[in-house]
């Protein structure tokens, strides 16, 4: 299949994942996932136990699939050592060495990537990630939330053009997550590709559209997040309707073809609809037959918590 027909392959991909495979004795971490990615931020959806870490270590070179095969800018890591210059890495672990200071810890990094002038390119990745003032701390006595940052700066200080992040955002505040997030979004703006491993639905959601979502090793589902709604055929939309005559309304929606349900609360109808668009056409003219003032019409389950929800519950 092409780009233009499985939402799940990009054109101009740097990452390809093809019918890969991964199982540990008896036990079956990824099973025949076919996906790409390339330049901009792609969301790896998943509940714990899904699969995700394992996909990104054969990404990043880490493990070898059991079964099919993933390129990197169109070559093995493992045959080909310099595709790891390509690759900057976060895994979800907090394994550091703890006796380094942030400076240290950053500049062996860079070091190992062969990276020219390591202590400056540790400077400036600490100064990205807003390390700079802690950079002579020494990395055990970081809470969570620094030592996140600081893996952060470890995989940027080569400048590499695929980033691949394991639950980057855990045990960080609001205000360095919404840092974090604004340099994941500005590295994907500027052509990098940004692969962003996240069990915390609202915090993929603003920061991208494309969602890869696995469950149970397999792929569930690929696409920005409207587009995968939309595919859901099989269950209703839910929407919420907001006007100053609801029972009058709602007693009109029950016979609209297109409407399954209607219920009323304090402040909105909420209508499940086998086709939001007719439902979306027709409503405007429902509402000045029967003298009643909308004041809002929002599909609810657009979001991709109710999709994932909708995913993982399908299993």
């Amino acid at each position: 299949m092409t780009p233009e027909t499985n939402p799940a392959l990009v054109a101009n991909p740097t990452v390809e994942v093809s019918e890969v495979s991964k199982w540990f004795g008896q036990k079956v971490a990824v099973s025949g996932v076919n996906c790409s990615f390339g330049p901009g931020l792609t969301g790896l959806l998943g509940p714990n136990g899904a699969g995700k870490t394992t996909l990104l270590r054969m990404l990043t070179g880490l493990t070898l699939p059991s079964q099919g095969d993933v390129l990197v800018k169109g070559e093995r890591p493992r045959s080909q050592i310099d595709r790891y210059r390509d690759i900057g890495f976060v895994p979800e672990e907090s394994a550091l060495y703890n006796t380094l200071t942030g400076k240290q810890y950053v500049t062996y990094a860079a070091q190992l990537s062969g990276v020219a002038a390591p202590g400056q390119a540790a400077d400036n990745a600490l100064e990205t990630v807003g390390l700079t003032a802690d950079a002579d701390r020494p990395v055990g006595g970081f809470s969570k939330g620094m030592r996140q940052r600081a893996k952060v700066a470890a995989a940027l200080v080569h400048q590499p053009e695929i980033l691949v992040l394991d639950e980057p955002l855990n045990g960080t505040d609001p205000v360095q997550r919404a840092h974090l997030i604004a340099l994941f979004r500005d590295l994907a703006n500027r052509g990098n590709t940004v692969i962003v491993s996240s069990h915390v639905l609202q915090e993929v959601e603003r920061m991208t559209d494309r969602v890869i979502a696995i469950v149970d090793g397999k792929l569930a589902a690929a696409g920005d997040i409207s587009a995968i709604r939309r595919a859901m055929s099989d269950i209703p939309y839910r929407v919420a309707i907001e006007c100053d005559k609801p029972r009058h309304l709602g007693a009109a929606l029950i016979d609209h073809d297109a409407v399954f349900s209607v219920t009323i609360d304090r402040k909105a109808l909420h209508v499940e609809t086998s086709d939001l668009s007719m439902l979306g056409t027709s409503i405007a003219g429902l509402a000045q037959r029967l003298d009643t003032r909308l004041s809002r019409f929002a599909p609810e389950d657009e979001s991709l918590e109710s999709v994932f929800r909708y995913l993982v519950e399908r299993r």
